[in-house]
């Protein structure tokens, strides 16, 4: 992997319940020159992103304590708008994210080429 063309600033919350693919999203993102913040649960991800917003959310739908589709309408109700990739291997995901406007979807489990495939097409339309 070398250094993606995005600008370094960037910052992807990461939000999973499962410590392994957390790790291996941060560790692919943090090469590629991404600031990276983690959150084990949707209730965590909301209390990260009052304090510090990021450029994007990669949002596993399937937590304990809030998950993924939870997280969405607390922040549609709070007026936050955060860019989210929902990450999940359910079979029906991709079309319920779509569906609920999600910005991005990741079938899991995903290769670091794929991840870093959608997390740059996404950041690209930031820059513009």
């Amino acid at each position: 992997m070398g250094r993606a063309t995005h600008r370094p600033e960037r910052v992807v919350l990461v939000v999973d319940d499962d410590a392994g693919v957390r790790g291996f999203v941060a560790v692919v993102l943090h090469t590629e020159g991404y600031r990276v913040l983690t959150a084990v649960h949707g209730a965590e991800a909301l209390e990260c992103i009052a304090r510090q917003r990021p450029d994007l959310v990669l949002l596993d739908l399937a937590m304990p304590v809030m998950d993924g589709w939870q997280v969405r309408w607390a922040l549609r109700a709070q007026g936050v708008h955060v860019p989210l990739i929902f990450m999940s291997a359910g079979h029906n995901a991709r079309i319920e994210a779509e569906r609920h406007g999600a910005h991005g979807y990741l079938a899991k489990p995903f290769t670091a080429a794929e991840l870093l495939t959608t997390v740059t097409r996404f950041v690209s339309t930031l820059s513009s």
